[in-house]
């Protein structure tokens, strides 16, 4: 059945808060039109941003011009229940791309469908870059590499690769939309995985306003030290173990209660030791918060 791509959402809002901390995939973002493509009953189907199309209810010719193509038939025969999300490339506000990228589909996230596995609130399973860029190169399908991967990029960082995207862009034409960020292993705090941009044309001081001043760049990132070395996999199986009791027993609807406990635990009981081992520093809470959540999924993974 037809499904509907998710929103991307603009860094530094409540919904990718804490995205940057582990490895992001940073994807230019291309100015065409938002479709889909999945196999149903014997046949591809296709969809824009947001209905199913038809002959009679195309999208740019997006229909009209996915069923032929010998690579998308060969792609759908192996894997049949796989969905391409990407961008068909017509024109747009951008008006600078080069001539043979033209009406072209461009995928940048592919989906199990059905899925195996899902945690709660979610509805797609995406697969990692690294395991659907081979599936892409090997059945000549157009998608979208990245310009970059790296761990644990500050606001800063992403920003001067604005500047890195001239995917498809003509020689001297300036640079692209935008970037994507994604990080393959993050899920927001209402349970969902999410995408990240930050648009060109809508770069302003504002952002660096609600991403706040970083402490340290990169790997070097004070939060993280701090919950690699204080949230430890016996704080969180103490307090795991101190939930389980005091409510007779365990579900996954206390989650949220032990990631704010095992937080409140580590600020509380700890707080001296981290100023006196980091010489006074400069601590950004949401982030050590973020910190700490990423911290405890990585001890504890089967509680998630």
């Amino acid at each position: 059945m037809f499904q509907k791509y998710q929103h991307i959402e603009r860094c530094g809002t409540s919904e990718v808060e804490g995205i940057e901390l582990g490895e992001c995939y940073v994807f230019p973002k291309i100015d065409g039109t938002n479709a889909s493509l999945w196999y149903e009953d014997g046949k591809i189907m296709a969809g824009s941003r947001r209905r199913r199309l038809t002959e009679d209810n195309d999208n740019a010719g997006f229909y009209r011009e996915m069923h032929d193509p010998i690579p998308i038939q060969a792609f759908f025969a192996a894997h049949p229940n796989l969905r391409l999300f990407g961008e068909w490339l017509v024109p747009h506000s951008l008006k600078t791309y080069r001539e043979d990228a033209w009406r072209r589909f461009y995928v940048f996230d592919v989906v199990r469908d059905p899925p195996e596995k899902l945690p709660s609130g979610e509805k797609f399973e995406y697969l990692p870059y690294a395991e659907y860029q081979p599936l892409m190169e090997g059945f000549g399908i157009d998608y979208i590499p990245p310009i970059r991967i790296i761990n644990n990029p500050d606001y800063d960082k992403l920003v001067t690769l604005l500047e890195a995207n001239d995917f498809l862009i003509e020689d001297g034409k300036g640079h692209g939309e935008g970037i994507v960020i994604k990080n393959y292993s993050f899920v927001n705090r209402y349970g969902r995985t999410t995408w990240a941009k930050i648009v060109t044309s809508e770069f302003k001081e504002k952002h660096s306003k609600v991403m706040g001043a970083p402490t340290q760049e990169g790997k070097d990132m004070i939060e993280l030290k701090i919950a690699d070395e204080f949230c430890t996999k016996a704080l969180v199986e103490k307090t795991l173990a101190k939930i389980t009791v005091d409510l007779d027993g365990w579900s996954s609807k206390m989650i949220p209660q032990l990631l704010g406990r095992v937080y409140h635990d580590l600020v509380s009981e700890d707080i001296w030791e981290i100023v006196k081992k980091y010489k006074q520093p400069r601590i950004d809470f949401k982030r050590l918060n973020g910190a700490v959540i990423r911290k405890i999924k990585e001890v504890k993974p089967d509680l998630f």
